[in-house]
């Protein structure tokens, strides 16, 4: 008889959050699994409930998330689905259970629900916090956001996300934070949130959504929107391949209609590292262009013919196109970019001015525009140039539907590339003489201002001072030490948890300019003096990318440097598209294969990603989809390995720089280095080469010059390997250099490498 229970959600695959897995129940003090054929949604909803992860979604069986141990339960659950506990429901004695741990039962739960709509997939959304549901409110609810939502309660995808309490208002606490999704999230729970400054909102304004339904039987993977990538559709509830054998545009208009995305733009062959494996739905696919579905095309079905026979098909309607900010510090400033034709690329600065901006910050949720920059402010952009001559009149509602030369036409190169910020743009500092302490600001609107100090605790420092890369702790400083502000004081009754992992997410009054009734209440931080060091590189500090453990540099366990230190790539998902970018990005070549489960011994320290979902066309890693960085829930036995096809360039074939062709030089005797060591105590400079020697550079660090920085970075060029440069004074400014042909361009090495003759003018960027 079990007097008690206790439950559990295990298992690590393909899990979208801690409420998700395998179900165990604890009878006395054993562990037990559930038989999935004594397992329905009735009982799991009351897990689900007990467990505060809301309802249930779906109830996978067949050890969906691993095989569990030891016993399996020999009872059955008999719940209605309202009760409060599964103690509650009544159990019934399966004697002859004939259940192996590969029928293990699971449910995949979902804090969210959808409310008094007409079906199952659609109504007013509500979520579940501590125990309690409460309606959402509408203030930056978009497509985007209702895209993820409608695909995590597996109900299709977005057809639209009403506000204004469309249908009907809910009762008790409305929730205010924001999601930020780009769209092709699983959970929004991947989907960056903001809550800081958030406004009140009353339930004429709940949030709701209308999905396409558990009907829809078509998607498209691996873009970059879920109107972008390879055609899957579902028959008899098992996702399948699309064969090329004989498609053709009028297929794709089929699709784009389907999926109600707008024209047809594109079809495509995925590349093999691309394309899918598992079962084909369909092949041999005839659309006449009229149908409503691709179903109703003349077409062959296979249930036996697996991906990868033939190659499947992507299809780019018009509802891919996208717009980005890039290279800012945050999702409301940086450098323009458009998603068209399957590929990022930028806009020329002829004629950019505020009304453009405007429709760019409108379609982005960013507000509106406080500056329009040109002349490429945040850094040159590569690939296409996709529009010039935009001429917005600031009504439209995407860039794209303002006046400008057709797709591609421009007379433009990419130091033309403009840019926006954007009023939604928020940024943070302390303000005084020292990067880790003065007085707490934030940026927003425009304007930097200060923080109240109503409610302020440690728990607030620490998450500020982690964010400055300040340290893991602080305090709030009683005196008014670091003098009083000038500008508005924007925030007041700050609460945050230590579960929070930056300000943005904590909780406060609406923003206001008048927020503190005087100076006295401003907000004072000091960060503890632990050395934090900044990385100055000529590469851009979040694209830290090696691979350790095999002989050539190029071939090994995938590592990424990020806050601050070195980790690992988790394994799920890993494919060779996700290895092609990490060996395009290493100059590697392309991969040859991309095992994981730590092929090359297992790493240590934090494993800082998961679920990268590569197309293998991106630069650079970061530009992949992945859950968010710093949230993996494996283990190191699940590190990502990658091996590819060519040797890393050592840079040995690089011709010899001349040293006389910039006017003004300065030498550093490299064999005098050592005789520097003393002067450790009077200078904040430390330069640590790849090979593990270290040196120090005189120079004071009170006196970050242009001349100490290009000084530092020269030791270990000599092997044309990238030193890691760093340097203490510079952590809360981020220095780093521009780009590698900059560095090269001043840099000349003698023969015996004793001496480095470097030019004084170059520079460098902070920000």
């Amino acid at each position: 008889r079990l007097t008690s229970i206790n439950l559990s959600l295990q298992g690590t695959f393909s899990r979208d959050d801690a409420c998700s897995g395998r179900v165990e129940i604890i009878h006395g003090n054993t562990w037990t699994t559930v038989c999935d054929s004594h397992f329905d949604l009735k009982v799991a909803n009351v897990i689900c409930n007990e467990l505060e992860c809301g309802i249930a979604v779906s109830i996978p069986g067949g050890a969906h998330f691993g095989e569990g141990q030891g016993k399996i339960l020999t009872e059955e659950f008999q719940c209605v689905g309202n009760e409060s506990f599964l103690l509650s429901c009544p159990r019934k004695l399966q004697e002859n259970q004939m259940c192996s741990h590969t029928n293990d039962a699971s449910a995949i739960c979902s804090r969210f629900q959808l409310v008094n709509g007409s079906t199952a997939c659609s109504g007013r959304v509500e979520i579940q916090v501590l125990g309690v549901w409460r309606t959402l409110c509408d203030s930056r609810w978009d497509l985007l956001d209702a895209n993820v939502l409608c695909h995590q309660l597996d109900c299709g995808f977005a057809v639209s996300a009403p506000g204004g309490g469309y249908f009907g208002k809910g009762t008790g606490s409305v929730w205010t934070d924001t999601f930020h999704c780009k769209g092709t999230e699983t959970h929004l729970g991947h989907c960056p949130v903001t809550a800081l400054g958030a406004s009140q909102c009353s339930h004429d304004n709940d949030a709701s959504v209308i999905c396409s339904g558990h009907s829809e039987s078509l998607r498209l993977l691996n873009g970059e929107s879920r109107c972008d990538g390879t055609v899957e559709i579902s028959l008899r509830g098992v996702w399948g391949k699309v064969l090329d054998d004989q498609w053709d545009m009028t297929n794709t208009s089929v699709v784009c209609r389907q999926l109600q995305c707008g024209v047809a733009e594109k079809t495509y062959n995925p590349r093999k590292s691309e394309r899918g494996t598992g079962p084909v739905g369909l092949r041999s696919v005839q659309c006449a262009g009229n149908e409503t579905r691709l179903t109703l095309c003349d077409n062959s079905t296979s249930e036996i013919a697996q991906a990868g026979i033939a190659e499947d098909l992507g299809s780019i309607p018009a509802g891919s196109r996208q717009i980005r900010l890039v290279n800012g510090t945050g999702p409301c400033a940086g450098r323009v970019e458009i998603y068209y034709n399957g590929s990022w690329g930028t806009v020329c600065d002829d004629s950019w001015d505020l009304s453009d901006s405007n429709v760019v910050c409108k379609q982005l949720g960013c507000g509106h525009a406080i500056n329009a920059t040109v002349s490429a402010h945040y850094g040159q952009g590569s690939g296409q140039i996709w529009l010039d001559d935009v001429n917005c009149f600031g009504n439209e509602s995407n860039l794209w539907a303002c006046p400008s030369r057709a797709w591609g036409q421009h007379n433009c190169r990419h130091k033309e590339d403009p840019g926006v910020l954007c009023s939604e743009f928020t940024d943070l500092r302390l303000v005084s003489d020292s990067d880790c302490a003065g007085r707490l600001e934030v940026f927003y609107n425009g304007t930097w201002g200060s923080v109240c100090s109503n409610g302020m605790s440690r728990v607030i420092a620490a998450i500020v001072c982690k964010q400055l890369n300040c340290g893991d702790g602080g305090q709030i400083e009683r005196e008014f030490e670091y003098g009083a502000g000038s500008g508005p004081t924007w925030l007041d009754h700050i609460v945050c948890s230590e579960q929070h992992s930056s300000l943005w997410q904590c909780l406060s009054e609406p923003w206001n300019p008048k927020s503190c009734d005087d100076r006295a209440e401003e907000t004072h931080i000091s960060c503890t003096a632990v050395p934090v060091t900044c990385e100055v590189s000529a590469f851009p500090d979040q694209e830290k990318l090696r691979v350790v453990g095999g002989e050539d540099g190029c071939s090994g366990r995938v590592e990424v440097w990020y806050r601050g230190s070195w980790g690992t790539v988790c394994d799920d998902s890993w494919d060779m598209a996700d290895a092609n970018v990490v060996c395009k990005q290493l100059g590697c070549g392309s991969a040859v294969s991309a095992p994981g489960e730590a092929a090359f011994v297992e790493g240590t320290g934090p494993i800082w990603v998961e679920k990268l979902n590569c197309r293998g066309t991106e630069s650079s890693l970061w530009d992949c989809p992945a859950k968010p960085w710093g949230e993996s829930n494996c283990g190191h036995k699940e590190d990502a390995v990658v091996n590819c096809s060519g040797e890393k360039d050592d840079g040995s074939d690089h011709p010899p720089l001349d040293p006389f062709s910039e006017a003004v030089y300065e030498e550093i005797d490299y064999n005098l280095m050592t005789e520097k060591q003393e002067m450790f105590s009077r200078s904040g400079l430390w330069v640590s080469l790849l090979t593990g020697s270290r040196y120090i550079v005189p120079f004071p660090s009170d006196a970050l010059t242009q001349s100490s920085i290009t000084a530092a970075s020269a030791l270990g060029a000599c092997h044309w390997s990238w030193a890691q440069v760093f340097i203490t004074k510079c952590c809360g400014e981020k220095c780093r250099f521009t780009d590698t042909e900059t560095f090269h361009k001043f840099l000349s090495i003698s023969p015996n490498c004793s001496k480095y003759t470097l030019n004084n003018s170059f520079h460098f960027n902070t920000f």
